[in-house]
């Protein structure tokens, strides 16, 4: 057995890119994937796609900012599958610009993602968990949970938040349920695409031309799940080796 085979996973932002790479390569491995986006057309082709090769997937369309359809998805896997073993809050929203442009729509939009959706996924499975007395958390944050770098202050609070937040989860959850931080830097996603200013969103498209796949976080993820249930994998910082920050 390898530890991830049968277990049930909920993935927010399921539809694409790092959330689409980690439901088809945890299903892959023997795992029951719910997943949760607003896109309800690309989470039933990726279901299917799952169902087709002989996995077992189950979708629902999700906003992550909305509190009670988070709570409806962890419902749903457990209503599904019995039970709730994983949940990978992976929904984000990357609209780096300077501070001087005071975009203030795309300050509260990632705030209600990046921070209040990850908030939300640990509302809706920490109950579950310490019920059955044994879970796992695995929170989406970046290298930019690490670094802040011109024109990512906003985004990097929120990673920051993240990050300080997954540690104050670890610290109070006691010996039986486990928490990952999982920090992304270039990796192919839409991320890329987040940002509405001109100048950024050029800058962020020509450096991400040395992003890696997908998959690299997958398999980050696969590794976090399949250790033995007293061995916890705290946090994980991947980068493309080429990446200087």
């Amino acid at each position: 057995m390898n530890n991830i085979a049968n277990k049930v996973v909920v993935i927010t932002g399921a539809s694409s890119g790092l959330g689409e790479a980690t439901a088809r390569h945890l299903a892959s491995l023997g795992a029951m994937v719910m997943l949760g986006a607003r896109r309800q057309d690309r989470l039933e082709a990726i279901a299917n796609d799952i169902r087709t090769a002989g996995g077992k997937a189950e979708v629902l369309a999700t906003d992550v900012a909305q509190a009670d359809q988070v709570q409806m998805l962890v419902d749903k896997a457990i209503e599904t599958f019995g039970r709730l073993d994983v949940m990978i809050n992976n929904a984000g929203l990357m609209s780096v610009a300077p501070i001087a442009e005071v975009k203030v729509d795309e300050w509260d939009r990632m705030i209600d993602i990046n921070i209040k959706g990850v908030l939300y996924g640990i509302a809706a499975a920490l109950p579950v968990f310490t019920k059955q007395n044994s879970g796992h958390f695995i929170n989406l944050a970046s290298v930019a949970a690490h670094k802040v770098s011109p024109g990512t202050a906003v985004y990097s609070g929120t990673k920051f938040a993240v990050k300080a937040i997954t540690e104050g989860l670890r610290a109070e959850v006691g010996g039986n349920i486990r928490t990952t931080l999982l920090s992304p830097g270039l990796i192919d996603s839409e991320l890329k695409f987040g940002s509405s200013d001109e100048a950024t969103s050029q800058f962020v498209q020509n450096i991400y031309k040395d992003a890696i796949p997908a998959l690299s976080i997958a398999k980050a993820v696969a590794y976090a799940i399949e250790q033995p249930d007293d061995v916890d994998i705290n946090e994980i910082i991947i980068r493309p080796t080429i990446q200087d920050f």
